[in-house]
């Protein structure tokens, strides 16, 4: 699996607002994966969860964290990341929950009343696949 930088063709599918499962392990070594919102920013992964979430605590007590981006326009590609979530942090006034559902929906965040966190991915490995190849230099 390559490291980062990730080729400009890939970061293009990141930008947009796809379809992605974020895979954590359980405190038992089990991996877990659920569906997510996700941001690309600057390099680095946007994450946010409810503060009452599993996968929150599966998180904070084994940072490891992947993250596959189907591409929406063409679902035989994707985009998997693998990485280390480095900062958790409260997300004051819902401040990036909105960022994501604005990505995603247009629209702020419905629930304005349960706490939420911001989870970031470093990315240290990645690899992408189209139509059954290696793509983007994968």
């Amino acid at each position: 699996m390559p490291r980062p930088p990730l080729p400009d063709e890939l970061v293009e599918i990141l930008r947009r607002p796809n379809p992605a499962v974020m895979g954590t392990v359980s405190p038992g070594g089990a991996p877990v994966t659920v569906a997510t919102w996700y941001l690309w920013d600057a390099g680095r992964v946007l994450l946010n969860l409810d503060a009452g979430r599993a996968r929150l605590e599966h998180l904070r007590a084994d940072p490891r964290v992947s993250l596959t981006v189907l591409d929406g326009e063409e679902w035989y590609r994707h985009v998997s990341l693998r990485g280390r979530v480095t900062e958790i942090v409260d997300d004051e006034g819902l401040a990036d929950i909105d960022r994501l559902a604005t990505h995603y929906t247009g629209q702020q965040y419905g629930n304005r009343t349960d706490p939420r966190v911001s989870a970031w991915m470093e990315i240290t490995r990645y690899h992408a696949w189209a139509g059954g190849s290696p793509w983007g230099g994968s």
